[in-house]
């Protein structure tokens, strides 16, 4: 069994904004795979899929973001499962908008969920895939710009993002984490800086 963890901020409030594409790459898989419509369980949105010969929970935590580790950690426990079962899909400031990173580990490089998921399983071991959404402008507050919605000069790579997300998790799920990162840490076509300001 593996795991899929969406990081986000639960609310229509937070709906198309920097730090919820990780939510947007679970409602792609959930119209890909075919998913059944989720429950409430574990202090998030969790449903099971078969893909292929694998048996898949899909997680989005309902905790916000700074306390996901809660409901990562629950997950774990429930059907005792190691720390590289799961893949946890985050936005990533530090990475141009559209470019995706997969690392096997290693520390949360700022991104709160992702902390706060080493704080609860107790070690930086878990693969995490990275979506980038861009340094905000000039001293715009980090935490103030991932919670703005993305340009609309933006939405292209995002999309082809999420797409290029979901098929790195069908990839990791077949071959490993190895295999993905060879073939999904790459950059992006297109521009990589971000605007000043969203549109939606």
């Amino acid at each position: 069994m593996k795991v899929i963890v969406g990081l986000g901020n639960p609310g229509k409030k937070y709906d198309g904004t920097r730090h919820n594409v990780g939510f947007d790459l679970l409602a792609e898989l959930n119209r890909r795979w075919k998913v059944p419509r989720p429950k409430e369980k574990f202090e998030g949105l969790l449903a099971e899929v078969q893909v292929g010969s694998q048996k898949v929970v899909l997680l989005a935590p309902q905790t916000f973001m700074n306390a996901s580790g809660q409901s990562v950690r629950q997950v774990r426990d429930f059907y005792h499962l190691q720390p590289a079962d799961f893949l946890v899909i985050c936005d990533d400031l530090n990475l141009p908008v559209g470019r995706l990173r997969l690392r096997p580990g290693g520390s949360s490089g700022g991104q709160k969920g992702i902390q706060n998921i080493i704080q609860h399983f107790g070690t930086e071991e878990f693969p995490r895939l990275r979506i980038g959404v861009g340094r905000p402008p000039g001293d715009r507050n980090a935490a103030d710009y991932v919670l703005d919605r993305f340009h609309k000069s933006e939405l292209p790579l995002v999309d082809q993002a999420i797409l290029l997300a979901a098929d790195c998790c069908d990839c990791w799920l077949a071959e490993g984490v190895a295999a993905a990162m060879n073939r999904f840490n790459s950059e992006p076509k297109g521009p990589s800086t971000a605007p000043d300001s969203p549109s939606r």
